[in-house]
Parts: C-alpha cells; sequence; structure tokens
C-alpha cells in the first residue's frame, strides 16, 4: 500500500497497526489531537476530529482510511462520559465522511470501528454478521447510532466497512494486562458467575484481519473481527492462571466487581457482559487464523 490513514492512531490498537503496517506502507498518515511531525514513513497530523481542516488534503489518493476515533468506554457511564462517547464517535465519523466527499480522489476503502458489543448478551446463541441479534442499552445504541453515521455517508467511489470488535488481546495496552496484574496478586478467579461468553482475537489477527479485508474487495458492510472460539471468563482466567503458573485465583461476585468499578471509575459491563460472537463474515471469505486458540494466542501475550 502506498498510502494509509489511520485517524486517532496513538492509542493501544493504532500502534499495533502502525507496527504491522509501517513496512507494508509507503506512507502512514496519523491524525491526532497532538502536535503534527513526521518519524521515519509515518506522518503526524494535527485534527480536532470535529471540522473540515487542512488535514483533509491528507485523504486525496489514500489506499485506505481506519477511522479509531472515539473517547475509551473504560469509565464511569456518567452523563458528561456517555455525552463523549457517543459524540466522539459520530462526529468524527460525520466529519470524516463530508472530507471524503470533498476529495478528487478519495481513499479506495474505509474502515470504521464498530464494537462486537452491539449484539445482546447471549450464553446460548452464537451472533454471526446475518443471524446475530441486536441488543439493548446505553453501549448497544452508541454503537447503532455509530453504524448508522457511518452507512449514511454518501461515498460512492469508497467501500466501506464497519468493524464490530471484541476483546484485542496484546502486549502493550488493552484488556490482557490489567487482568494479568490481578492474576498476580491472586485475584485470578473467575468474575461475577464465570460463564458469560468472551470473544477475542489476538493484536496480530487483529492487523493481519484489516489488512485481509482492505485487500478483498468483496467485503462490505459489517464484519466482525473476533476469533473463531468464543471462551468464558472461567475458562480464561483458568488457562491464564495456569500460564503463569499462578495455583489459585479468588473469584470476585458481581457485587465485589460494582463495589471496585465504582473505585477504579469503570463499568462492569466490560467483564460481565456475555459477548458470544464469531467471524463468520472473516471465514467464509477465506481468512486464516494464525491464533485461533486461545492458550496459544495468551502464551504468545503473557509471557
Amino acid at each position: 500500500m502506498k498510502k494509509v490513514i489511520i485517524a486517532a492512531g496513538t492509542g493501544f490498537l493504532g500502534k499495533v497497526l502502525i507496527e504491522y503496517l509501517k513496512p507494508k506502507s509507503e506512507t502512514i498518515i496519523i491524525l491526532t489531537r497532538g502536535k503534527s511531525k513526521i518519524e521515519n514513513n509515518v506522518k503526524f497530523v494535527n485534527w480536532d476530529a470535529k471540522t473540515i481542516g487542512n488535514w483533509k488534503n491528507e485523504l486525496d489518493n489514500a489506499d485506505v482510511l481506519i477511522n479509531m476515533t472515539g473517547k475509551s468506554v473504560d469509565c464511569r457511564y456518567n452523563k458528561k462520559n456517555k455525552d463523549l462517547i457517543l459524540s466522539s464517535r459520530i462526529e468524527s465519523t460525520a466529519i470524516l465522511g463530508k472530507a471524503i466527499k470533498e476529495c478528487h480522489n478519495p481513499p479506495k476503502v474505509w474502515l470504521n470501528s464498530s464494537t462486537a458489543t452491539i449484539y445482546r448478551h447471549s450464553l446460548d446463541k452464537e451472533m454471526d454478521e446475518i443471524h446475530g441479534e441486536i441488543g439493548t442499552g446505553f453501549s448497544v445504541n452508541v454503537a447503532t447510532s455509530w453504524e448508522n453515521t457511518f452507512f449514511e455517508q454518501q461515498t460512492p467511489k469508497t467501500r466501506k466497512v464497519a468493524l464490530r470488535t471484541s476483546i484485542v488481546l496484546g502486549k502493550n495496552g488493552g484488556a490482557l494486562q490489567p487482568i494479568v496484574n490481578l492474576t498476580k496478586i491472586g485475584f485470578g478467579g473467575k468474575q461475577g458467575h464465570g460463564n458469560q461468553k468472551l470473544s477475542w482475537i489476538h493484536e496480530t489477527d487483529f492487523a493481519r484481519s484489516l489488512e485481509f479485508i482492505i485487500n478483498n474487495q468483496k467485503i462490505t458492510g459489517v464484519i466482525n473481527i473476533v476469533s473463531p472460539k468464543p471462551t468464558t471468563n472461567q475458562a480464561f482466567m483458568r488457562i491464564l492462571r495456569k500460564l503463569m503458573k499462578i495455583p489459585f485465583g479468588i473469584s470476585l461476585s458481581k457485587p465485589i466487581l460494582e463495589f471496585g468499578a465504582r473505585l477504579i471509575k469503570t463499568e462492569t459491563e466490560l467483564i460481565l457482559k456475555s459477548r458470544n460472537v464469531v467471524p463468520k463474515k472473516l471465514q467464509d471469505h477465506g481468512f486464516v487464523f494464525l491464533y485461533p486458540n486461545l492458550k496459544t494466542a495468551l502464551n504468545d501475550l503473557a509471557h
């Protein structure tokens, strides 16, 4: 690829993508609220994610635009944070759509972040892109509004794909390190009932799956970015303890988790919702996972 644009590429997933795509791309443009600068073949360009500015010129002649903009959901769901979670996603998506319309030669494909949380809490049914059932509540409303805004953008020359990503397991960020830290101090048991499903993907397969989508022009619409086999919270913690050679783990009940979540200013939904999501579309198009097995993935990452 000659030119890749990543909106909000300075977070955990953005850094994963940069490291993966750097050797495969001539230029990577990062749209950031930080300072404009150049580091080798990575160019950082300032934007506010709300209004059109000189940054829009970078979109011309791009092979791909990847939008990862959005306030972290790892916070308390008070009114202020709820408003920021929603507006940061809607405004950035809408302004990118406007910028694409003004391009002489717009990006060939636009990948926009979404979330596997859009599906309902499910202990029984696996949710794919065709038969998956949309849930209810604040997080689902954010996801549906985000996707609606994305697909409302009129971009006839740009293929659009919404990435319904679940938990990305990585070495230098994301959800795994806090769980490893809890396990080290003895709290590596199940959380809540422990039967809630956990859909996950290794950071390398996350980056590889996006590259696969970019190169496969037949893929459009929504797509689940998850590994083939959801696990359960209890099984995940058991495998992690075994790999870390920690013989026991204290379980944390829902009331204790809710108390702890208030202390560290987050929400229990992040660990108690059952995300039973499968990558039907990816596999139907022939994507092959390097890390389809949780034990292999954790063994690579936890050490």
